[in-house]
């Protein structure tokens, strides 16, 4: 069952969604050759814990962490390390915070120093897909446009869609009912609906869409090694469209 949220309990997401914003900022602020995930980590926890929030991640499902940091093949849920970030690479960072038991979630990947332009044109199409599932996200479609909508654009560029992870609602739990691939067909699934949240977060890979986890039992990265990219945002489904609570990221 997709939970329909009241305007009040939207109101309270935003803060959980601006609390991730400012987050983002932290990073942003801090990401260069040489500083390590770890050192990410600890920077957005202090800022979430300061803001009288919780970090969502930290202890979710055994989760060590506050932040989830994927360094260039690794595509989602890279736990914080010590290896140093270097010239070149791109790191995708997925923040969530929990406020007034409502949660905010959202992903950017960040260029270290600089990167080839194969590499910021994969991040470019992951973003504009992003958009693209978003713009689909209004009363009256049905779930899989969104899903449809993002595969489309990844794969007229030539990049591949993450199958094995999908989007998702969100609310008072950090997953909450429905699945959202970023693949599909059109007008497939549940109409949409005003009160509806949420996360949609393509993962697109620069070779095969194949992934697989590491012996952590977290870390997913691509099969054939290539650089992946990963863009979030947590949205609310309205009369007047969608409305984008982490807008400013």
């Amino acid at each position: 069952m997709i939970i329909i949220k009241s305007q009040r309990e939207i109101e309270i997401m935003r803060k959980s969604a601006s609390m991730v914003v400012g987050a983002f900022d932290v990073v942003e602020k801090l990401i260069k050759p040489g500083i390590t995930s770890h050192e990410l980590d600890e920077a957005v926890e202090s800022f979430i814990r300061s803001r009288n929030a919780i970090p969502s991640f930290k202890g979710y499902g055994g989760f060590p962490a506050s932040i989830c940091a994927s360094i260039d093949e690794q595509v989602v849920h890279g736990i914080p390390g010590d290896r140093r970030l270097e010239e070149g690479e791109i790191i995708s960072v997925d923040i969530g915070v929990e406020f007034e038991n409502y949660h905010g979630d959202a992903a950017k990947t960040f260029t270290v120093g600089e990167v080839s332009e194969e590499k910021q044109r994969l991040m470019a199409v992951t973003r504009e897909a992003l958009y693209k599932g978003i713009e689909e996200a209004i009363p009256g479609n049905r779930l899989s446009d969104i899903s449809n909508a993002v595969q489309v654009h990844v794969e007229a560029a030539g990049f591949s869609i993450v199958r094995d992870l999908v989007g998702h609602g969100i609310g008072r739990n950090l997953h909450e009912e429905p699945q959202i691939p970023n693949y599909g067909k059109p007008n497939q699934g549940p109409r949409l609906k005003p009160g509806m949240v949420f996360a949609i977060e393509p993962m697109v890979n620069m070779g095969g869409y194949e992934v697989t986890t590491l012996d952590d039992n977290w870390t997913v990265v691509t099969i054939d090694g290539l650089p992946s990219a990963h863009f979030e945002h947590t949205i609310a489904i309205t009369d007047d469209g969608p409305d984008i609570l982490t807008l400013g990221l």
